[in-house]
């Protein structure tokens, strides 16, 4: 089972076959069901050494499984990490807009986009809320978008593991940089509105999530991905379950037709394709809630320690972080002129108190115009004028203060086993002539 910290294969077995009916488009259903072995192979481009064991009706679930590279045709300047599966981070520079549009929002999937929302059909799709509650619930989206107030909000989501790339000794897994974030327009209805609709029990201590996106391996009894969060955080006002993103169907890379919005947690607990929301009376231990995945040592530790399993803890709520989204680094300026310098800034608990830039290595600070934002779990603007005094080269930091005083630290804060959890300043490059 793969997660953001782990090496994804590039191709799977050969001989690993999966039904023709549940996993192929439909135009390409016809042909590779009446395909030959020779055929199918020539498609995969190499033999099929167990090919004949391969029941009738099935086919190479490397043929039967759209990885979602296809949907990656929209996306506009992201740098692609992985294929399989699809994992591709924004450049700074294109973070720019207040709300993130669709070709420039990172793609961070676990699995592979199963075909209900490459078909982009949810006519039979239901949401299921059990476990601890009074009142078990199964929603259909017109239920959801009828039968409770809609809400439309900007919200950030940031991959847990943004910022892995700057960790020495490094981490394995996905090595972003610091573009596995965005802030798209989401629509949907409060999870905080569904849950009371089902009736929380006093024993409810977490909720663990459940989507039906596809295990790399092609086997449907797989999980790809199951997380939660206690039962406060998914009871607060912000989180929504969404099945319009900036004004549209959530699209198929990013959880078509529903989805969790959990803004100021990891994104992984933002849950796509989500079919069941189970309400616990222990904290979850689905997919990548256990063991390492998503976790940090209890205590701080030296770079490369060992850090054994029963001393990792769940990670919450996400530091305080900023982005220098304009100019682009390396850009050339006017030597001796102010030069505008903007971005956004964002906290896992809430609003930003405070941003600053600094032009001289951090020697001195000036203090950055911090807009307030829409609402809670939206990025805020910030603006600043840098002077640089003569020609040469400079760097621009940014560096953001949360409510509690806490700043973002100028190198990698905290090393831990996974590359998680990195708000280390962003900094830009700017040559003065």
């Amino acid at each position: 089972m793969l997660d953001d910290a782990s090496t994804t294969p590039r191709s799977p077995a050969a001989d690993t076959a999966a039904p023709v009916s549940d996993t192929v488009e439909p135009g390409r259903r016809g042909f590779l069901k009446g395909a030959s072995l020779g055929a199918m192979g020539a498609l995969l481009g190499t033999a099929i050494p167990f090919g004949r064991n391969m029941p009738p009706g099935f086919v190479p679930v490397a043929l039967a499984q759209d990885s979602g590279l296809g949907l990656m045709d929209a996306k506009q300047g992201l740098t692609l990490l992985n294929d399989r599966p699809v994992n591709a981070e924004t450049p700074a520079h294109l973070l720019d807009d207040d709300v993130t549009p669709y070709e420039r929002m990172f793609v961070r999937n676990n699995g592979l986009v199963p075909q209900h929302a490459l078909d982009m059909n949810a006519d039979s799709w239901t949401l299921t809320i059990d476990g601890e509650v009074e009142n078990p619930l199964t929603l259909t989206l017109a239920d959801l978008q009828n039968e409770f107030e809609t809400v439309t909000t900007p919200l950030w989501v940031e991959c847990g593991g943004n910022g892995r790339a700057f960790f020495q000794p490094g981490a394995s897994g996905n090595q972003w940089t610091v573009g596995a974030v965005g802030c798209p327009e989401w629509t949907g209805v409060r999870l905080k509105d569904v849950l009371e609709r089902a009736g929380v029990k006093p024993t409810a201590v977490y909720t663990g999530h459940y989507g039906n996106d596809v295990h790399l391996s092609g086997d449907p009894d797989k999980e790809v991905i199951s997380r939660g969060v206690p039962i406060e955080k998914a009871l607060a006002p912000e989180n929504l379950i969404a099945w319009a993103m900036n004004g549209e169907p959530v699209p198929a890379m990013h959880g078509f037709p529903l989805r969790l919005v959990i803004p100021g947690f990891p994104g992984s607990v933002s849950q796509k394709y989500l079919t069941r929301i189970w309400v616990r009376d222990r904290q979850h231990d689905g997919a990548k809630m256990t063991g390492y995945s998503y976790r940090l040592p209890a205590y701080p530790v030296a770079p490369g320690t060992e850090v054994p399993e029963s001393d990792m803890v769940v990670m919450m709520e996400m530091p305080v972080k900023s982005l220098v989204t304009f100019p682009a680094t390396g850009a050339e300026v006017a030597a001796g002129r102010p030069t505008e310098v903007r971005g956004h800034a964002w906290c896992g608990k809430g609003d930003v108190a405070a941003m600053h830039v600094s032009l001289d290595f951090g020697q001195t600070w000036q203090e950055a115009e911090l807009m307030a934002p829409p609402n809670t779990f939206a990025w805020q603007r910030w603006t600043a004028s840098v002077t640089p005094p003569e020609a040469g080269y400079y760097e621009v930091w940014a560096r953001a203060t949360d409510k509690d005083g806490n700043m973002q630290p100028a190198v990698v804060p905290g090393w831990n086993p996974r590359g998680y959890g990195n708000n280390m300043m962003h900094r830009i490059a700017l040559f003065a002539v």
